[in-house]
């Protein structure tokens, strides 16, 4: 007998779609995923092998990273108690969501960010209240302070720089957001390297409401190893890391996050080398016709054309993958790419040229 196992299910599961990247994951240029076009050195690999290869594998790594929680907080001078390590910035998402919201939380969230914030919301039946950016796509700071007033709100969320919008706030916007409110705020600096805007790392003591979220898969072109962090005074991250997947993070994380901390002129090397192909990029594209740029404070840049679906597969196509971010709010026809190398971001704009 065949059975119906639905009703069985969270129901929240009914709203929420599987995440999938468009396109797929392979191309001859692939700039669809906001990764830094650079990979580590050879040589700084094999060190981090070297050592991970002396590790013993048929034992548990620690509870909690605490070789690369340490090597963080010394690195951007706080406490190693004020850090909490993760495996990509996504699973301390999960860990963060967990610790603060559940059935009937408020949570605000400027619309449109990134998917993940309400998925994981909606999962815990909290309800979301949404925002919406100006037409330009910059941040409504006005109607978020006077939303999360009105709705007596639980948790805000902020994207700073933002993904997908590419737009910022500045660091007394976030510090007045905080200051203004009840509830607890985190703000996501996955794009801080790449922005003209100050991090606002250091009012975590300043307000105990306040979470900093960073990620090693952008500027430390580390996606592929899986590292985030979470900030915040120490009392409120003793709560945090109540619900915490134990176990984890690998050493193999551990050693990388420490070895690339120490290399760390690779990091702003690449840094630099984006933030001038960013603004050569916002140049060319300003050039053609019937594309529309955004300043972008982020290593990404977003282009409205005629008609996004169309320019996407053309692009693809010509081995060019690239994101269509048309279903967010204010986003109609929009597509998003990250910088590239230099050849790679010649051809994407010769072909939006030749459309």
């Amino acid at each position: 007998m065949k059975k119906d196992i639905m009703h069985l299910l969270n129901p929240a599961l009914r709203n929420i779609a599987s995440y999938r990247v468009d396109g797929g994951q392979q191309a001859e240029i692939k700039l669809n995923q906001n990764e830094s076009p650079f990979d580590l050195p050879m040589w700084l690999k094999e060190e981090i092998m070297g050592e991970f290869i002396k590790e013993p594998w048929n034992r548990y790594p620690d509870i909690l990273p605490y070789r690369g929680m340490r090597a963080y907080a010394e690195f951007i001078g706080i406490s190693p108690d004020s850090v909490i390590m993760s495996n990509g910035s996504n699973e301390m998402l999960y860990t963060i969501f967990l610790a603060c919201l559940g059935p009937g939380r408020k949570v605000l969230i400027p619309n449109s960010s990134f998917s993940l914030y309400e998925k994981i919301a909606l999962l815990l039946q909290s309800k979301i209240i949404g925002v919406p950016m100006l037409p330009d796509l910059d941040f409504d700071t006005e109607a978020i302070l006077r939303t999360a007033r009105d709705e007596a709100v639980d948790f805000i969320v902020l994207s700073t720089p933002n993904n997908p919008t590419s737009k910022s706030l500045t660091f007394e916007e976030v510090r007045l957001i905080a200051e203004s409110t009840e509830a607890l705020v985190l703000v996501d600096e996955a794009y801080t390297e790449f922005s003209r805007e100050r991090s606002v790392l250091e009012l975590i003591d300043e307000l105990p409401n306040l979470i900093v979220l960073r990620t090693m898969s952008k500027a430390l072109a580390l996606a592929g190893i899986r590292i985030g962090f979470a900030l915040a005074n120490p009392v409120l991250m003793s709560e945090l890391a109540k619900p915490k997947i134990p176990f984890a993070s690998t050493r193999l994380a551990e050693i990388t996050i420490t070895r690339v901390l120490s290399n760390y002129s690779l990091v702003t090397d690449a840094v630099s080398f984006i933030l001038h192909e960013r603004e050569k990029l916002s140049v060319a594209l300003s050039l053609l016709e019937g594309v529309k740029t955004f300043e972008s404070d982020t290593n990404f840049l977003i282009i409205r054309v005629h008609n996004a679906d169309s320019v996407f597969q053309s692009l693809r196509s010509a081995g060019i993958l690239v994101r269509n971010v048309s279903g967010y709010h204010l986003m109609e026809n929009c597509l998003r790419f990250n910088v590239g190398l230099v050849e790679e971001n010649r051809r994407l704009v010769e072909k939006l040229g030749s459309l």
